[in-house]
């Protein structure tokens, strides 16, 4: 559609910088492999797009288009506040040399590229939306920076390209609490911390929707402002009011930037393909080129495999996917060809499909397996014919599928076969499944934990995003195979046409991944942490989960009705304090007799209109009111018995008569495990109640349980990673650590200490590590935020090393983009430049990190060599709880167990890291875990 830009045309403007800043944190750093330029940015803005313009066709396509970019950092509003944007982190070293491409980037897709000296992308942006506006046609901001929701309405909207979510006027309203017209006044009062606008100090968004709706106006709002009753607010606005004004003149966006183009020169314009294409040969783009080249019906361009400056850098694989190629393998004959081709190769990514997630329960349904991109194959082998009368289906098998025996029969050399690498993604689950029918997988690769290696704290690990991020792929969705709620089948009534298709594609996919990632491990130096720390540690986890622990049903059941009995009892207690009945699990009604009938201080409401009854909230009113502390027993209780005394009963395994939890080693960011179906990690031991649950877990008859402890395992590792002369001297002399700290901090001698000034010590000693607030400790320890503060800075006179750890830890974080444990583990810190409510915590999780990772790193290595240290011993370990591991073990043989595995435990960390510390474990044993621990 040409002519002069009116009624019928669209514009769209994309942000260039949200799209460059997003590409650049989206994916790993990224080389190119004839110089060594830095490429990941660019890579990630041309992938974006590409998808930008496949993507946007059809009756409501932009007819017009532009991608707006910051000229540079010198504004006319820092002619008007020098201060403006002064507290912006430097852009990263790497990011520097790609801005200049993604112009090029632009242009080579022959979308309008404009940026102008002076003003910023958001002044242009505003300019030419009012343009569009003005001359009758529509125009979309593709962005959701919220500076730019000032112009929304009158056939201006955003569309958030990261949630594909437009944001209308009522859009922005759910964000400012106001229209658009009125979000400057807002952003005036609110101020920005990210571009350094003062605003009105004390005042936040919510309050100054509040005002602006209440007065109309900015202006009103100041001229009126000694009518406001809330002395502080009024004092503030009259004090900083000229503050407040600049702060509108700053934000408010200019609609009249002088331009030196016009609507019309935006028209959307097919891409010139020996332009785009040579331009993305030039980054050595292989997949996008190909992929590219394909929608312009061209040949890709060749593109040099290696080259001698620098060693090749990754590249998936450029075989497109086509799912209608994959191989139905049905017969002998055409499986024995797969197994000759796998043992030419020497690798093989082999993948299951089961009739559930549920390992000890899953029925095996089929086997894919991928030898090279864009080959593979699926062997059916227990899918359900479909038709007949019968509306479910029915239980005969489906034609074209092998015997079950003779498929396995096959395939079970080669899976066990020492010479072939068998790669999976998340391995654990397929070995366990194999495992189930008495086949051991051994060697293997796992795509899942080559990415953890490499990528922790970025993204997750899950086949999905990993396709979709390093491959530009999304896979085939399993829900529309299976469906959901009550109507939904399992695996093996799924079609075989369309099982071929989505099982094979997994194993493909699983491939490309591995020639992906696998080269990649070197090159970010993770090598020793995946071959040392992750993948060892899969048929160690498999084998424990696959034991899974006893549970006293009878012991569970009991507790049940204690804990039903115990939250009747409370609930007559709060009903008496209230003075009627109420119900206590919702937490709307709690809200409104906290705060409007008792009239208790202090109670906040959220975007739903209801008052706040979280447990910080809770634990806060707990201090100075009874009924708080009375509801927050009460959910504790209630807590227990859903999650634990309830829920566990029915993970009883009815042929084991035992729990088999499921670890996940790529969970947390540290390396520490997560625990799932049932989650034993978060079991509470801190009260009386969540320790007596521990006494449902028993032992065999005939056998005991003996759990073995590291003691104060992250105090021991800051001791040698902040270098503490004091911490150090107290562990090698065995002392009470906690009473030594109460000792120095508060000048007590250590023959005067009492219970109470130890549990402050304490409560201080593993805040510090977690970078507690002075908020937090008051909080814990139930006493004034000034005192609590005052013990921290105490803490830091007289321990300095501690104060030096921290700052150090967070500069590195900073420069680098990531802390280390000691064993090389890299845990990634991307919002660690952040400003806003978010700094603290991504600077408390960095400094923690270390420490947390390390100690996790150590309980790994002890995991991994346990197998062979209790090898000949009558002995089982079970579990493995953050610092704990837990044992089941023939009667009388005790003693032996707990030499041994202390021995393993307390040596773990040589010989790679000599620690100043010596780790110390402490032991138990009981008939029950209660008794052990």
């Amino acid at each position: 559609m040409s002519g002069t830009f009116g009624k019928g045309h669209h514009l769209h403007l994309i942000d260039g910088s949200a799209f460059i800043f997003r590409a650049y944190h989206a994916l790993p750093p990224l080389t190119r492999k004839s110089d060594g330029l830095p490429i990941g940015a660019v890579a990630g803005f041309c992938n974006m797009l590409h998808r930008y313009v496949e993507g946007n066709t059809g009756p409501d396509a932009p007819t017009h288009a532009a991608v707006i970019f910051d000229k540079g950092s010198h504004t006319f509003r820092n002619d008007m506040y020098g201060l403006y944007k002064a507290n912006r982190e430097a852009m990263p070293e790497d990011l520097r040399p790609q801005m200049p491409l993604t112009r090029t980037a632009t242009e080579a897709f022959n979308i309008a590229c404009k940026e102008k000296e002076g003003f910023e992308a958001d002044d242009i942006i505003a300019t030419l939306a009012v343009q569009a506006r003005a001359a009758g046609g529509r125009c979309t901001i593709i962005s959701s920076d919220k500076d730019l929701m000032q112009l929304v309405g009158d056939g201006v909207e955003m569309l958030d390209a990261m949630k594909n979510k437009t944001i209308d006027r009522d859009g922005v309203f759910e964000k400012f609490g106001v229209f658009p017209e009125s979000v400057v006044d807002v952003q005036a009062l609110a101020g920005d911390s990210v571009d350094n606008v003062p605003g009105a100090p004390g005042i936040g968004i919510k309050t100054a929707a509040l005002l602006i709706n209440e007065y109309g106006n900015l202006e009103a709002l100041l001229a009126r402002a000694e009518e406001i009753k809330q002395p502080k607010r009024r004092q503030t606005l009259i004090d900083h009011a000229e503050q407040i004004r600049l702060s509108r003149r700053l934000v408010l966006l200019d609609e009249n930037t002088p331009l030196d183009f016009t609507l019309d020169d935006l028209e959307v314009r097919d891409p010139d393909a020996d332009t785009l294409l040579g331009f993305l040969a030039e980054m050595e783009f292989r997949t996008l080129s190909k992929r590219v080249a394909e929608v312009l019906g061209r040949e890709a361009p060749v593109i040099a495999e290696t080259s001698p400056a620098l060693p090749d850098a990754p590249q998936a694989d450029d075989v497109p996917f086509d799912a209608e190629k994959y191989e139905h393998v049905a017969d002998a004959d055409a499986l024995q060809k797969w197994i000759d081709a796998i043992y030419e190769v020497g690798y093989v990514a082999v993948d299951t499909e089961t009739t559930g997630l549920n390992e000890m329960t899953a029925e095996l349904v089929g086997i894919s397996l991928s030898t090279e991109p864009g080959k593979a194959c699926y062997i059916p082998l227990i899918h359900k014919a479909h038709g007949g009368d019968d509306l479910f289906g029915s239980d005969d098998l489906a034609e074209g599928q092998m015997p079950v025996e003779q498929a396995l029969q096959m395939l079970t050399p080669m899976l066990e076969d020492q010479s072939i690498l068998k790669i999976g993604q998340n391995m654990k689950y397929d070995a366990k499944i194999f495992a189930q029918i008495g086949i051991t997988v051994a060697p293997f690769d796992d795509t899942m934990l080559m990415s953890y290696a490499q990528h922790a704290g970025l993204h997750n690990h899950g086949m999905d995003t990993l396709s979709e991020r390093y491959l530009s792929h999304t896979p085939i969705p399993i829900k529309p195979l299976l469906g959901s709620g009550k109507s939904a089948i399992t695996f093996d009534k799924v079609p075989l046409e369309e099982a071929v298709k989505y099982a094979a594609e997994d194993a493909d996919i699983t491939l490309r991944l591995w020639q992906f990632l696998k080269p990649q491990l070197h090159r970010a130096e993770v090598t020793k942490v995946y071959e040392t720390l992750e993948r060892p540690l899969v048929p160690v986890l498999a084998a424990m989960e696959r034991s899974g622990i006893k549970v006293d049903r009878d012991t569970l059941s009991r507790m049940s009705n204690a804990f039903a009995q115990k939250m009747a009892g409370l609930e007559d207690e709060i009903y008496e304090i209230v003075g009627r009945k109420f119900n206590v699990g919702s937490p709307a009604q709690l809200g409104e007799i906290l705060f409007d009938e008792m009239g208790i201080e202090g109670g906040k409401k959220g975007k739903n209109g209801k008052y706040s009854t979280g447990v910080d909230v809770l634990e806060d009113l707990a201090t100075e009111h009874d009924l708080p502390a009375r509801v927050l027993d009460w959910r504790q209780l209630s807590k227990l018995k859903s999650t634990y005394t309830d829920a566990l009963q029915t993970h009883i395994n009815a042929d084991t008569g035992r729990v088999h939890t499921s670890y996940s080693i790529a969970g947390a960011s540290t390396g520490r495990l997560a625990s799932t179906d049932p989650n034993l990690q978060n079991i509470p031991i801190r009260t009386e109640e969540g320790r007596r649950i521990r006494e449902a877990f028993v032992a065999e008859e005939g056998k005991t349980l003996v759990a073995l402890d590291y003691s104060q395992i992250e105090l021991r590792i800051l001791a040698h990673i902040a270098d503490i002369p004091a911490l150090k001297e107290a562990f090698a002399r065995g002392d009470d650590i906690h009473a030594m700290t109460a000792s120095e901090m508060f000048d007590v001698p250590m023959e005067e200490m009492t219970p109470e000034v130890r549990r402050r010590a304490k409560a201080i000693n593993f805040g510090v590590i977690y970078g507690i607030s002075g908020f937090g400790l008051a909080r814990n320890l139930r006493i004034p935020r000034s005192e609590a503060q005052g013990f921290i800075d105490r803490y830091f006179e007289r321990f300095p090393g501690i104060r030096t750890y921290m700052d150090d830890t967070k500069a590195f974080a900073k420069e680098h983009g990531y802390v280390q444990t000691l064993f090389g583990r890299k845990i990634h810190t991307p919002n660690i430049g952040a400003k806003g409510p978010h700094a603290g915590f991504a600077a408390r999780a960095a400094i923690n990190a270390p420490i947390q990772g390390t100690a996790a790193d150590v309980i790994r290595r002890a995991m991994i060599r346990m197998p062979d240290a209790i090898a000949d011993l009558p002995a089982t370990m079970l579990l493995q709880v953050h610092d704990e591991l837990l044992f089941e073990v023939e009667k009388g043989a005790e003693d032996t167990l707990i030499a041994a595995a202390r021995e393993v435990m307390e040596n773990a960390n040589d010989p790679v890291v000599k620690l100043d510390v010596k780790l110390t474990v402490d032991a138990g044993t009981g008939a029950n875990w209660a008794e052990a621990h």
